[in-house]
Protein backbone atom coordinates (compact mmCIF):
# COMPACT_ATOMS: atom_id res chain seq x y z
CA UNK A 1 0.00 0.00 0.00
CA UNK A 2 1.37 3.42 -0.90
CA UNK A 3 2.15 5.68 2.05
CA UNK A 4 2.20 9.47 2.02
CA UNK A 5 2.73 10.89 -1.45
CA UNK A 6 1.53 8.43 -4.08
CA UNK A 7 3.53 7.53 -7.16
CA UNK A 8 2.26 9.21 -10.30
CA UNK A 9 0.43 7.20 -12.90
CA UNK A 10 1.78 6.97 -16.43
CA UNK A 11 -0.15 8.24 -19.42
CA UNK A 12 -0.27 6.12 -22.60
CA UNK A 13 2.13 8.63 -24.20
CA UNK A 14 4.61 8.21 -21.31
CA UNK A 15 4.29 4.42 -21.51
CA UNK A 16 5.21 4.55 -25.21
CA UNK A 17 8.13 6.88 -24.45
CA UNK A 18 9.48 4.45 -21.84
CA UNK A 19 9.20 1.45 -24.18
CA UNK A 20 10.97 3.39 -26.94
CA UNK A 21 13.73 4.47 -24.54
CA UNK A 22 14.25 0.92 -23.26
CA UNK A 23 15.15 -0.24 -26.78
CA UNK A 24 18.30 1.93 -26.50
CA UNK A 25 19.42 0.32 -23.23
CA UNK A 26 22.18 -2.26 -22.76
CA UNK A 27 19.70 -5.07 -21.95
CA UNK A 28 16.56 -4.07 -23.86
CA UNK A 29 14.76 -7.45 -23.67
CA UNK A 30 15.24 -7.78 -19.90
CA UNK A 31 14.41 -4.13 -19.24
CA UNK A 32 11.25 -4.30 -21.36
CA UNK A 33 10.07 -7.29 -19.31
CA UNK A 34 10.79 -5.48 -16.03
CA UNK A 35 8.79 -2.44 -17.10
CA UNK A 36 5.89 -4.50 -18.47
CA UNK A 37 5.69 -6.67 -15.34
CA UNK A 38 4.93 -3.43 -13.51
CA UNK A 39 2.62 -1.85 -16.14
CA UNK A 40 0.77 -4.87 -17.51
CA UNK A 41 0.70 -7.25 -14.52
CA UNK A 42 0.80 -4.74 -11.65
CA UNK A 43 3.73 -6.41 -9.90
CA UNK A 44 5.52 -4.82 -6.94
CA UNK A 45 9.33 -4.41 -7.00
CA UNK A 46 9.71 -7.44 -4.70
CA UNK A 47 7.53 -9.54 -7.00
CA UNK A 48 9.53 -8.56 -10.09
CA UNK A 49 12.75 -9.49 -8.29
CA UNK A 50 11.32 -12.81 -7.03
CA UNK A 51 9.62 -13.96 -10.24
CA UNK A 52 11.03 -17.26 -11.56
CA UNK A 53 10.54 -18.93 -14.92
CA UNK A 54 8.43 -21.63 -13.24
CA UNK A 55 5.85 -18.95 -12.44
CA UNK A 56 5.44 -17.87 -16.08
CA UNK A 57 5.84 -21.19 -17.93
CA UNK A 58 3.51 -24.13 -18.47
CA UNK A 59 4.12 -27.85 -17.84
CA UNK A 60 6.01 -28.09 -21.14
CA UNK A 61 8.33 -25.25 -20.22
CA UNK A 62 6.85 -22.71 -22.65
CA UNK A 63 5.69 -19.22 -21.67
CA UNK A 64 2.14 -19.70 -20.38
CA UNK A 65 -1.02 -17.63 -20.85
CA UNK A 66 -1.24 -17.04 -17.09
CA UNK A 67 1.35 -16.07 -14.48
CA UNK A 68 1.19 -18.09 -11.28
CA UNK A 69 2.76 -15.79 -8.70
CA UNK A 70 3.59 -17.75 -5.56
CA UNK A 71 3.06 -16.42 -2.03
CA UNK A 72 6.81 -16.51 -1.35
CA UNK A 73 7.36 -14.11 -4.26
CA UNK A 74 4.75 -11.69 -3.03
CA UNK A 75 3.85 -9.62 -0.01
CA UNK A 76 2.57 -11.38 3.09
CA UNK A 77 1.18 -14.89 3.43
CA UNK A 78 -1.49 -14.67 0.76
CA UNK A 79 -0.19 -12.26 -1.89
CA UNK A 80 0.23 -15.03 -4.46
CA UNK A 81 -2.21 -14.95 -7.33
CA UNK A 82 -2.96 -15.95 -10.89
CA UNK A 83 -2.58 -13.13 -13.41
CA UNK A 84 -3.55 -13.63 -17.06
CA UNK A 85 -0.66 -12.38 -19.19
CA UNK A 86 -1.26 -9.25 -21.24
CA UNK A 87 -0.32 -9.95 -24.89
CA UNK A 88 2.47 -7.34 -24.92
CA UNK A 89 3.99 -8.74 -21.72
CA UNK A 90 3.69 -12.35 -22.92
CA UNK A 91 5.45 -11.46 -26.19
CA UNK A 92 8.26 -9.73 -24.24
CA UNK A 93 8.63 -12.81 -21.99
CA UNK A 94 8.83 -15.11 -25.03
CA UNK A 95 11.49 -12.87 -26.56
CA UNK A 96 13.53 -12.91 -23.33
CA UNK A 97 13.03 -16.68 -22.97
CA UNK A 98 14.39 -17.26 -26.49
CA UNK A 99 17.26 -14.85 -25.94
CA UNK A 100 18.31 -16.58 -22.70
CA UNK A 101 18.21 -20.06 -24.27
CA UNK A 102 20.03 -22.57 -22.07
CA UNK A 103 20.16 -20.14 -19.13
CA UNK A 104 16.41 -20.57 -18.60
CA UNK A 105 15.63 -22.90 -15.71
CA UNK A 106 12.37 -23.13 -13.71
CA UNK A 107 14.08 -22.01 -10.48
CA UNK A 108 16.05 -19.13 -12.03
CA UNK A 109 14.77 -15.57 -11.83
CA UNK A 110 13.20 -14.12 -14.97
CA UNK A 111 15.21 -10.91 -14.49
CA UNK A 112 18.66 -10.88 -12.98
CA UNK A 113 21.71 -8.65 -12.67
CA UNK A 114 24.50 -8.10 -15.16
CA UNK A 115 26.59 -10.63 -13.23
CA UNK A 116 23.81 -13.22 -13.32
CA UNK A 117 22.77 -12.91 -9.69
CA UNK A 118 19.22 -12.30 -8.50
CA UNK A 119 17.91 -8.78 -8.15
CA UNK A 120 16.58 -7.50 -4.84
CA UNK A 121 13.45 -5.41 -4.34
CA UNK A 122 15.77 -2.49 -3.61
CA UNK A 123 17.72 -2.91 -6.86
CA UNK A 124 14.45 -3.07 -8.85
CA UNK A 125 13.25 0.10 -7.07
CA UNK A 126 16.53 1.85 -7.95
CA UNK A 127 16.29 0.67 -11.57
CA UNK A 128 12.86 2.30 -11.89
CA UNK A 129 14.09 5.46 -10.15
CA UNK A 130 16.94 5.86 -12.66
CA UNK A 131 14.67 4.97 -15.59
CA UNK A 132 12.10 7.66 -14.78
CA UNK A 133 14.70 10.23 -13.76
CA UNK A 134 16.52 9.66 -17.06
CA UNK A 135 13.29 10.41 -18.91
CA UNK A 136 12.47 13.47 -16.77
CA UNK A 137 9.32 11.85 -15.36
CA UNK A 138 9.18 13.44 -11.92
CA UNK A 139 7.04 11.82 -9.26
CA UNK A 140 7.23 8.38 -10.89
CA UNK A 141 8.62 5.38 -9.03
CA UNK A 142 8.62 1.58 -9.07
CA UNK A 143 5.00 1.83 -7.91
CA UNK A 144 3.86 3.95 -10.88
CA UNK A 145 3.31 0.99 -13.18
CA UNK A 146 1.40 -0.90 -10.49
CA UNK A 147 -0.79 2.10 -9.74
CA UNK A 148 -1.42 2.63 -13.47
CA UNK A 149 -2.31 -1.05 -13.90
CA UNK A 150 -4.76 -1.07 -10.98
CA UNK A 151 -6.44 2.20 -12.03
CA UNK A 152 -6.77 1.16 -15.68
CA UNK A 153 -8.16 -2.23 -14.63
CA UNK A 154 -10.70 -0.58 -12.32
CA UNK A 155 -11.89 1.73 -15.10
CA UNK A 156 -12.31 -1.12 -17.61
CA UNK A 157 -13.54 -3.98 -15.40
CA UNK A 158 -17.25 -3.26 -15.85
CA UNK A 159 -16.81 -3.46 -19.66
CA UNK A 160 -15.91 -7.15 -19.33
CA UNK A 161 -18.57 -7.95 -16.75
CA UNK A 162 -16.24 -7.93 -13.76
CA UNK A 163 -16.11 -5.98 -10.52
CA UNK A 164 -13.60 -4.18 -8.32
CA UNK A 165 -13.21 -7.51 -6.49
CA UNK A 166 -11.52 -8.87 -9.67
CA UNK A 167 -9.13 -5.91 -9.62
CA UNK A 168 -8.43 -6.59 -5.94
CA UNK A 169 -7.49 -10.19 -6.76
CA UNK A 170 -5.25 -9.15 -9.67
CA UNK A 171 -3.50 -6.68 -7.36
CA UNK A 172 -3.03 -9.25 -4.60
CA UNK A 173 -4.60 -7.05 -1.94
CA UNK A 174 -6.13 -8.62 1.16
CA UNK A 175 -8.53 -5.69 1.47
CA UNK A 176 -10.76 -4.00 -1.08
CA UNK A 177 -10.07 -0.70 0.74
CA UNK A 178 -6.38 -1.01 -0.15
CA UNK A 179 -7.24 -1.50 -3.83
CA UNK A 180 -9.51 1.54 -3.77
CA UNK A 181 -6.68 3.72 -2.43
CA UNK A 182 -4.66 2.93 -5.55
CA UNK A 183 -7.36 3.94 -7.98
CA UNK A 184 -7.12 7.45 -9.38
CA UNK A 185 -10.46 9.11 -10.05
CA UNK A 186 -11.33 10.25 -13.55
CA UNK A 187 -12.46 13.90 -13.58
CA UNK A 188 -14.35 13.54 -16.87
CA UNK A 189 -16.11 10.39 -15.63
CA UNK A 190 -17.08 12.18 -12.41
CA UNK A 191 -18.48 15.13 -14.40
CA UNK A 192 -20.60 12.78 -16.56
CA UNK A 193 -21.71 10.79 -13.52
CA UNK A 194 -22.96 13.87 -11.67
CA UNK A 195 -25.00 14.86 -14.74
CA UNK A 196 -26.76 11.48 -14.61
CA UNK A 197 -27.88 11.91 -10.99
Amino acid sequence: MPHGKQAKMLTPKQETAVLTYLQTMRYPARDRVMFLLSMKAGLRAKEIASLTWAMVTDAEGQVAEVMSLENKASKGQSGGRMIPLNALLRHALIELYQLRGGEVHPDRPVVYSERGGPLTASSVTKWFFHLYRGLGMTGCSSHSGRRTFITRAARKVSEVGGSVRDVQQLAGHASLQTTQRYIDGDTEAKRKLVQLI
